[in-house]
């Protein structure tokens, strides 16, 4: 299961309308995780590693990345800078 990360353009972020999704925060901390649905994600701030689990690379992400999480996919967020970023499931 891949973790997709991309640098959006305004532009893609506007098309996706990214401003109007919910925000979720998180100060750092290191927590299980399991996609039920997969999650598009857009980081405000914070750095954060995400290690699949059964082997998948580790993925760092941080502000100003774009992530899709696959729906099923088991992982560990080890949150090392507070979080900020607007979700979406589905």
């Amino acid at each position: 299961m891949e973790i997709l990360v991309e640098r959006p353009t305004p532009e893609r972020l506007e098309a996706l309308g990214v401003r109007s999704w919910p925000v979720w925060t998180k100060e750092p901390s290191t927590f299980d995780w399991f996609y039920d649905d997969a999650e598009t994600c857009y980081l405000l701030a914070g750095r954060v590693r995400v290690e699949p689990e059964g082997g998948g690379p580790a993925v760092d992400i941080g502000a100003g990345d774009l992530v899709t999480f696959p729906q099923g996919l088991a992982c560990v967020w080890k949150v090392t800078e507070a979080v900020r970023k607007h979700y979406r499931f589905g």
